[in-house]
């Protein structure tokens, strides 16, 4: 079993930066794929960046890419999402999630993700 908790969310100006933070417990970290998925009100949740378990691979829906950075610290057990150049348009509750395949890289659909934590709001003002 995989705990996952977010944290580094809030409130920013558009342009603006905040780091998303997930800690994890429960199981080895470092044999697994991570990833971000957000959900704003009214909208399906959708992939935002996924990090297989070595860190070397990382993948970004195109929304995000130039903006976003996911990266990993397999000793910290803690997957990070950096987002810098914020837009109101990224206003949603972000989640991470993890699964239960070794060595895997990350998968952008939201079916192949059994382990999520609670999310944390990020909200952008323009």
């Amino acid at each position: 079993q995989a705990q996952l908790a977010e944290s580094g969310g809030g409130l920013v100006q558009a342009g603006g930066s905040l780091r998303l933070s997930c800690a994890t417990s429960g199981r080895a970290f470092n044999r697994y794929a991570m990833a971000w998925f957000r959900q704003a009100p009214g909208k399906e949740r959708e992939f935002v960046a996924g990090i297989d378990w070595s860190g070397d691979n990382t993948d970004y829906a195109d929304f995000v890419k130039g903006r976003f950075t996911i990266s990993r610290d397999n000793a910290e057990k803690t997957v990070y999402l950096q987002m810098n150049s914020l837009k109101p348009e990224d206003t949603a509750v972000y989640s991470c999630a993890t699964n239960s395949r070794l060595w895997a890289n990350s998968s952008r659909n939201v079916e192949e993700y059994n382990y999520w934590g609670q999310g944390t709001q990020v909200t952008v003002s323009s």
